[in-house]
């Protein structure tokens, strides 16, 4: 019974150490399988955005700030206009009602009743047309 267990303990330590041969082979074959396909894509990618990272950049200093900066002038530009041409009428000495002071005019208008409108445009119809 003790030499089969001992033979048995052999054959189990035989497969161990071949599994394990096997397990390293694979782990080696992985980092080989990294370095020339893995890393050259990761390399790929940092060159893609470093030109990412420079086309932001130009277009950022060549279109974006040059627009910001106008569209602030011509901001400036109409503020500064509708203020000056507030104040110019005062400065001239003429009086120039502020917007808020405007006076509405209101009309006043006769309603008629909705019959006699219709029952006369009918009348004038039918007695240019028919002699009734």
């Amino acid at each position: 019974m003790r030499d089969i267990a001992i033979i048995i303990i052999a054959v189990q330590s035989i497969v161990i150490g071949a599994l394990i041969a096997v397990l390293i082979l694979q782990v080696w074959r992985l980092i080989k399988m990294v370095q020339t396909e893995i890393k050259p894509m990761i390399d790929d990618m940092q060159d893609t955005i470093g030109t990412v990272r420079g086309t932001t950049t130009f277009v950022s200093d060549n279109i974006v700030q040059p627009v910001a900066k106008t569209s602030g002038y011509m901001a400036g530009m109409r503020t500064a206009v509708k203020v000056l041409g507030a104040d110019l009428p005062a400065i001239l000495g003429r009086s120039k009602r502020p917007a808020a002071q405007t006076t509405v005019v209101t009309e006043s208008v006769d309603v008629a009743e909705p019959n006699t409108v219709q029952d006369s445009g009918a009348a004038n119809a039918k007695g240019s047309g028919s002699g009734h």
